[in-house]
């Protein structure tokens, strides 16, 4: 699983969080997508690495914008990633 984080500038409330996210879940297949307007930012989990322009042109479409990507290996957070 990879987690992807993308930071986004111009989301200011629940509303433009929920328009980032469907237009992530219509761009590519993810696991999850979930976004923060106080952060800015989303983050996407997906089973492979996403293509960055993909991401960028699909944010980009709905009037934000998109400053920076990342993707790491996403680790579960909770008690079981701690004690194994």
């Amino acid at each position: 699983m990879i987690e992807t984080l993308v930071k986004v500038e111009g989301m200011m409330c629940g509303m433009c969080e929920a328009h980032v996210n469907d237009a992530v879940r219509r761009a590519m297949p993810v696991k999850k997508v979930s976004s923060s307007h106080g952060k800015g930012e989303t983050v996407i989990l997906s089973e492979d690495t996403p293509d960055p322009e993909k991401i960028r042109e699909a944010i980009d479409r709905t009037g934000y914008k998109v400053t920076e990507i990342s993707s790491r290996p996403y680790e579960k957070k909770g008690l079981r990633a701690l004690f194994g």
